[in-house]
């Protein structure tokens, strides 16, 4: 039966008009976006078959493009739709996070930077530039690593806080292998950082460790 035929309450789309997207399962959110199924399927049942062959609705999302496209009902044209959301997503996180205030807003700046560094392969320090009010100014990644380590520079950060007139910062990095416990390594660089920045009046605020799917708060650890 296609989905046109379903009672109203039971189509994807009716129910998210009536319920709110959030009432929707990944396999009925998925349906909306595929909007047409294949021969034999509705567009309902290609979205739980997507999502048994992928795994769940984030590793279809990462899938490189080449395995993307190659599934039963998408493409090339889906590929480059679904890029367009998710980078769509991630601007308005951004956006929403420009026009709040990031230390009155520890949850909306930790979701923001969970977004931004949790699916990276390799291990990113990056950096959130606060004014003197804790606005962002800007959210910069400043160094790559391997997949172990990533190599931080102090006094690159001290020039790049003060070309943007920073008067805080929230670093920010990822472990790519999903743990978020800071390693020791991690509470160094911290403590260099720290240093480096006071001499310039510059204050850190906090130090983020993304992982998978925990993410952990050096302040709130007292570990700053």
């Amino acid at each position: 039966m296609a989905i046109s035929e379903w009672p109203l309450a039971e189509r994807p789309r009716e129910k998210l008009m009536l319920q709110g997207a959030g009432a929707l399962s990944d396999a009925e959110l998925l349906a909306i976006f595929l909007r047409t199924g294949v021969k034999g399927k509705s567009a309902l049942d290609l979205s739980r078959e997507l999502i048994d062959v992928f795994g769940d609705l984030r590793a279809m999302i990462r899938a490189p493009k080449q395995q993307f496209c190659q599934a039963h009902g998408l493409g090339e044209a889906k590929y480059v739709q679904l890029q367009a959301v998710v980078e769509m997503s991630k601007r308005v996180l951004s956006i929403e996070l420009q026009r709040g205030d990031a230390l009155n807003s520890p949850e909306q700046t930790r979701n923001f930077l969970r977004y931004e560094l949790r699916d990276e392969p390799r291990e990113v320090f990056a950096c959130l530039f606060l004014d003197n009010q804790n606005r962002v100014i800007s959210f910069e990644r400043l160094f790559w690593g391997t997949i172990n380590a990533a190599s931080v520079y102090p006094r690159e950060v001290v020039r790049r806080s003060l070309e943007l007139a920073s008067s805080a910062v929230i670093f920010a990095h990822n472990h790519p292998s999903g743990i978020a416990e800071p390693s020791q390594a991690d509470q160094q660089i911290t403590q260099h950082l720290i240093k480096a920045l006071e001499l310039v009046d510059i204050r850190v605020l906090d130090h983020i460790v993304v992982g998978d799917p925990d993410v952990v708060s050096f302040a709130e650890r007292g570990l700053i």
